[in-house]
């Protein structure tokens, strides 16, 4: 991580600190209990949690048995969303996401289906056809969904964690660059560490430890959190250097093409999440580099395609100047 002159005036937010640091140690409550289940992942942990507190979306993409799924679902109970599990597989329909109208009592019945949750696991999404991938774009960008001619609003909080294998695996359709443009982050969980699998092998059934999960966050501190976040103070120098990041991407004959206005939108929420999260009410260029590979590892293609993503953004981190 490239460090900075701790000297600057980053400004300061008109968040109450004191109002800040309670939801602060609510939300590293949240993470401690998924982290009791899940081990040795609380980075992945707090950047799925900056996710939702920004009002954003992440795609989870790792090889099958590492605990995406698992992740999904104890997140949700430690929040105590409303929740849904999609399987998405080849013959899956739009309307087995979005809902159908079916005609009952001479009059068509609109019957909703899994979208209209607070927590949508799309799992394995990858493995249904482009047609069916296409159901979440609309619900992911705009928080509602239109069928037969009508628009109905999404529930509030409206979160999308995905799954996807990699795509060298038999039965995958890659995600068009508009549907992964829809999630916040994409991330990997990998495998764990040695000393973390052993905690796994010798250790309880995790389906048993979720069953015990308690909610640890009400609703209603959830959405005042996701309001506060847009409050958190970013400095003009701040706006410089995420500019820098875009105008660097846009203009280096290295890569296929630049990152978009809704990516820098993105690094910003983001940033401003994980700014949140550490109590602060202000952003830091450090919080921009912690989220930053997360964010533009799946929207920034090189030409020659030769490093992974993760090596990729940090040797484009270390190439733009901090303010």
């Amino acid at each position: 991580m490239v460090r900075y002159s701790h000297d600057y005036d980053w400004g300061y937010g008109t968040i109450d600190l004191e109002y800040m640091q309670n939801f602060k140690q609510t939300l590293d409550t949240v993470v401690a209990q998924i982290s009791d289940v899940i081990l040795g992942k609380e980075l992945q942990i707090r950047l799925v949690v900056t996710c939702l507190i920004a009002r954003g979306h992440v795609l989870i993409e790792d090889l099958p048995g590492v605990g995406k799924t698992t992740l999904a679902h104890v997140f949700a109970k430690v929040l105590g969303l409303r929740f849904q599990r999609i399987q998405f597989t080849s013959d899956l329909l739009p309307a087995d996401i979005i809902g159908v109208s079916i005609f009952e009592g001479g009059q068509f019945k609109f019957h909703s289906g899994p979208i209209f949750s607070q927590m949508v696991l799309a799992d394995e999404v990858n493995r249904a056809t482009p047609k069916t991938q296409s159901a979440l774009l609309e619900a992911m960008g705009e928080q509602q969904v239109t069928v037969d001619g009508e628009t109905r609003p999404l529930p509030e909080p409206f979160f999308v964690l995905a799954t996807q294998n990699p795509l060298h695996q038999i039965g995958t359709f890659p995600l068009p660059e508009s549907q992964l443009d829809r999630f916040m982050m994409r991330l990997q969980l990998g495998y764990p560490d040695h000393k973390t699998e052993r905690a796994l092998l010798k250790g309880r059934d995790r389906r048993d430890l979720i069953a015990e999960v308690t909610p640890q966050i009400t609703l209603q501190a959830l959405l005042e959190i996701q309001k506060a976040v847009p409050q958190v103070h970013v400095a003009d120098a701040l706006i410089d250097y995420l500019q820098a990041i875009l105008e660097f991407s846009r203009e280096s004959p290295r890569y296929r093409t630049g990152l978009s206005p809704r990516a820098g939108l993105a690094v910003q929420r983001s940033a401003q999440a994980w700014a949140f999260m550490q109590g602060r009410d202000h952003v830091i260029p450090e919080d921009v580099q912690i989220v930053l590979p997360g964010v533009i590892g799946h929207r920034l293609a090189e030409l020659a395609e030769q490093q992974n993503p993760q090596n990729r953004v940090k040797q484009f981190i270390k190439e733009i100047p901090i303010p």
